[in-house]
């Protein structure tokens, strides 16, 4: 069949379909049920039209007509939007705590590899402070000559605080993100993400102590770090859920035992990203208020807190009926 004739014989049907799909405006609930049954023929037709035209002719521009017309057509019948939101709306009521607590013993080691080192680091330079300069890293230790002086760095102009807030969040994601993928390489990057980050918390929090600066640091932290401290050690815990599936595969191959990883650990890192934002908007803008007082500053933190691990050690929990039957 030429193109030429394919077009007479059908440009009604083709016509009457577009005309469907402007009445129904994207939606089959405008459409009445004639008018729904109308299209699913026409469609069907058109589809075959289609599979002619790409086999008979396949660069001419009916055939990109055809191929437009059927998926704006597929479209509006196969319409995926509200099934999209419902599942968006299960992920984040169960689907995600679910995912966390299937995680829990990776998440637990990431919470060790950070914590066991801030607190050694933190005993170790309060005890003796000099030990922060080989302890902590380079760029880190520029910050030593201002905790002697008992300053601290964390007063952000409010003119600043937007961009502060921008920089803050790509940092934390670019944390998280490195920790994530530092899982390929065995775990190896994520266990060295982990340890540097508790020993740079660990440290400076015990420096700080020292000098007797640590509570005006942890007023100013604690408003973001419940959030984001927990969000890094669970995009570490995804990192050594790679690094786990790579070193014991168990009776997959290597290749698949990461496939299947890596499923359930972009699970727990989608969520992270959300999280991190909540947490640099709060950095950037309660943490530093000077205004605002302390008090408030930990409630904001401790009740942040609170309400993240609710979410995640009871959300999607299914209820028992105990009702006796």
């Amino acid at each position: 069949m030429h193109a030429d004739e394919l077009y007479r014989t059908r440009k009604v049907d083709w016509e009457r379909l577009t005309r469907l799909l402007d009445l129904g405006q994207n939606n089959i609930s405008h459409l009445t049920p004639e008018q729904i049954q109308e299209l699913g023929s026409l469609y069907r037709a058109t589809t075959s039209d289609l599979a002619v035209a790409q086999r008979d002719f396949p660069r001419h521009q009916i055939t990109a007509y055809l191929n437009h017309l059927v998926g704006q057509a597929h479209a509006t019948i196969y319409r995926s939007e509200p099934m999209a939101r419902r599942r968006l709306v299960q992920f984040v009521a169960a689907g995600y705590p679910r995912a966390f607590r299937r995680a829990w013993p990776f998440i637990l080691a990431a919470a060790l590899l950070f914590l066991v080192p801030a607190v050694l680091a933190g005993l170790g330079i309060y005890l003796e402070p000099q030990a922060a300069r080989w302890l902590l890293p380079e760029e880190t230790q520029r910050l030593i000559p201002l905790i002697e002086q008992k300053e601290l760095w964390v007063d952000i102009p409010l003119t600043e605080r937007p961009f502060t807030s921008s920089f803050i969040m790509q940092n934390n994601i670019r944390v998280a993100f490195l920790a994530f993928s530092g899982g390929v390489l065995c775990g190896l990057m994520t266990i060295w993400v982990m340890v540097m980050n508790g020993l740079v918390l660990g440290g400076i929090t015990g420096l700080t102590a020292y000098y007797g600066v640590g509570f005006e640091l942890w007023t100013f932290v604690i408003g973001h770090g419940m959030i984001e401290l927990s969000v890094i050690i669970i995009a570490g815990g995804s990192g050594l859920m790679l690094g786990w599936a790579l070193l014991h595969p168990g009776l997959l191959r290597r290749r698949d035992a990461l496939a299947l990883a890596a499923r359930q650990a972009v699970t727990l890192l989608s969520g992270c990203v959300p999280l991190l934002i909540i947490a640099g908007l709060i950095e950037g803008f309660i943490s530093p208020a000077e205004g605002l007082p302390w008090a408030v500053k930990w409630i904001v933190g401790l009740g942040s807190g609170i309400l993240l691990y609710s979410y995640l050690l009871l959300g999607g929990r299914e209820r028992r009926d105990r009702r006796a039957r």
